[in-house]
């Protein structure tokens, strides 16, 4: 007579805690190499401009290589908390968003984030499904590429239960797009005659992350700067429309079969991602915060809540790097890079267009 030994206590959380560690681990590593490269290349604006992303990738990717060779990482897999780390870095993000600053100083730029997310979501959700992407994908391409690169992809990613692969694909397609955009608008901003004003309003439109218009509004000068800032915040606001948006149309249309039910309220709660509540409400208080407090005590408390958003944040990546498989993206080919660059050329268009019809004569002051 055989038996079966059942897994020990022991053993159903060594693995997942050795797991936790190694993301921490290589999230330690990230955060050293993002302070460090730039001061060891101190001459280099490339050094400069390589956010974490880049790094918490390649090192997960790496790890992940090294696992995979050593027969580990499989049992390590279930400390790659990959959704938890995700869904608090979002949370977190909400509180770096004044809404007052939206609502009170942000006109022309509440008009150019609603026009360009609009335009530019729908034409790559349309040529996405002219060039037959799945629509998982389509989904976190659109939102990458017009609200603000890896945070919309990451959010998209929730409310549309995209795979990791898929969201690893989007945020290096959004790194390689935006760091040439770091050097080449501004210089474009340049050799056009444009005014602070609307160069700034054309990189916070443009560049999808914000720690690269940020880079790029520098360069640009302090005017631009400002401008760029407000205009990318005030997309990334709109990170939750976009989120109930996409969790109502996969509900209704995309996975409703003809033969089934409509989906009600219970089923519409049960698919929606319940962090943008979370950072909806950060953003609330965040607000609320800082219209009571002196501006330099506000300004250090959100800080810190930024400072722990890029922690979780590189968290999330060193595990999408752990997580990630080769072989389920190989189907995708070429269509996806093909669609996000085609989606960004009119996304340049459309927002130096945005940029000069309403910030032109707009004062950063």
């Amino acid at each position: 007579m055989s038996t079966t030994r059942a897994p020990s206590a022991t053993a159903t959380w060594v693995w997942p805690s050795a797991g936790v560690l190694t993301v921490l681990v290589l999230a330690a590593a990230t955060r050293f190499l993002e302070k460090n490269v730039p001061v060891w290349w101190s001459g280099s604006d490339l050094a400069k401009a390589v956010e974490y992303p880049v790094y918490a990738i390649a090192l997960g990717l790496l790890g992940n290589a090294v696992l995979t060779a050593t027969g580990l990482r499989d049992r390590l897999a279930g400390g790659f908390r990959t959704e938890f780390f995700i869904k608090t870095g979002l949370v977190l993000l909400g509180a770096s968003i004044n809404l007052k600053v939206i609502v009170t100083a942000a006109g022309p730029a509440v008009i150019q984030g609603v026009v360009l997310i609009s335009t530019v979501f729908l034409f790559t959700w349309w040529l996405g499904g002219r060039l037959g992407l799945d629509d998982k994908l389509r989904a976190l391409l659109s939102a990458a590429v017009s609200i603000c690169g890896v945070s919309a992809a990451i959010a998209a990613a929730g409310a549309v239960q995209a795979r990791r692969e898929q969201l690893a694909y989007s945020a290096s397609l959004v790194i390689a797009f935006a760091l040439p955009s770091i050097f080449v608008l501004p210089a474009l901003a340049t050799a056009l005659g444009l005014s602070p004003e609307v160069a700034g309003a054309w990189i916070g439109g443009n560049i999808d992350t914000t720690a690269a218009v940020t880079a790029a509004g520098a360069l640009a000068g302090e005017d631009a700067l400002a401008v760029a800032t407000i205009v990318k915040v005030t997309q990334n606001a709109l990170i939750g429309v976009v989120v109930v948006a996409l969790t109502a149309w996969f509900a209704f249309r995309v996975e409703r079969r003809a033969d089934a039910a409509r989906p009600g309220a219970i089923e519409l709660w049960r698919r929606f991602p319940k962090f943008v509540l979370g950072f909806v409400a950060a953003s609330v208080i965040a607000t609320w915060y800082l219209s009571s407090v002196p501006a330099a005590e506000g300004k250090a408390v959100i800080a810190v809540a930024n400072d722990l958003r890029v922690w979780f944040l590189i968290l999330a990546f060193v595990s999408i790097g752990l997580e990630f498989r080769v072989a389920s993206l190989r189907e995708a080919g070429w269509r996806p890079v093909g669609v996000f660059a085609a989606a960004t050329v009119v996304n340049v268009v459309v927002a130096l267009g945005l940029a000069v019809l309403l910030f032109s004569g707009f004062s950063a002051g």
